[in-house]
């Protein structure tokens, strides 16, 4: 998908999720000396990447010049009452500001922005490192057809991209494909921890755990079946998975402790957004 906006592109914070979309855009074509990064201090590997591609990380981005025809913000929600006021100076009136700060809503952004800017709310995830994330994306009303089409160039770059009708499900978004990784990584932690309880080497039960979740998300994202049917197809009657299975699908099991897991996870974005 083509880069088709006017102006710079201004990065605001070089962490590890603005590194992965740094890296991204310029693979895909986007020039770099159309970007201007703020960061006071990119870790290593991202100040690494940014002297590969001649980029500049700058402490703070003055307001001379042409104003940025997207500005897209990669701070922690924490950090945003602090750097983004600043930032929001640069802003022109055809800017298109993005956000991937969880639990930030389009109307605190919109109140430091001049009156009708553009604002898209997005959430990618960790997989963006590997160009296999999901960013889910809520506009405001001021973001035209260019302005989801520049959006979606820009966080395509990292993986797929999905609209959100309401902003409302953003909360449920960030806790469902925003968290999720932490989820599976803690499936792959626990089910090495079993085989070593059920007696297996240490580095053995890693590497099985590993593969194991590595393969099986490989296979769900390569085949035309659901997930349900995968895991049928897994499953012999009265087998050893079957076993297993009826531990983890009784009551009070895996559904309902992840869906209290989500539940809990989205009742933190709301109070993010507070």
């Amino acid at each position: 998908m083509a880069f088709t906006f006017d102006g710079p592109l201004l990065l605001v914070g070089a962490g590890k999720m603005g590194g992965a979309l740094l890296e991204g855009w310029v693979a895909r074509g986007f020039d770099p000396a159309r970007i201007r990064v703020q960061d006071p201090a990119p870790p290593p590997e991202i100040a690494a990447l940014l002297a590969r591609l001649g980029v500049t990380a700058e402490p703070v981005i003055d307001a001379t010049g042409e104003a940025p025809g997207v500005i897209l913000v990669a701070v922690k929600p924490q950090l945003m009452d602090v750097v983004f006021p600043s930032v929001a100076r640069l802003a022109g009136p055809n800017t298109l500001t993005i956000s991937i700060a969880a639990g930030r809503t389009l109307s605190s952004f919109e109140k430091q922005l001049p009156q009708g800017a553009a604002v898209v709310r997005a959430m990618p995830n960790t997989p963006a490192a590997i160009g296999r994330g999901i960013t889910a994306c809520t506009p405001n009303a001021h973001v035209t057809a260019e302005g989801r089409a520049a959006c979606e160039a820009l966080m395509s770059a990292v993986g797929e991209v999905v609209w959100v009708d309401g902003e409302a499900a953003m909360d449920a978004v960030t806790a469902v494909s925003g968290s999720g990784p932490a989820y599976v990584f803690l499936l792959a932690e626990c089910l090495e921890k079993a085989a070593v309880a059920a007696g297996l080497d240490p580095d053995l039960s890693r590497r099985l755990a590993r593969a194991t979740v590595a393969g099986s998300g490989e296979l769900l994202a390569r085949s035309e079946l659901d997930a349900a049917t995968l895991r049928q197809n897994v499953t012999s009657p009265n087998g050893t998975t079957a076993a297993a299975l009826a531990v983890l699908m009784a009551d009070g099991g895996f559904e309902d402790l992840l869906k209290k897991a989500v539940l809990a996870g989205e009742g933190r974005s709301r109070e993010l957004a507070k």
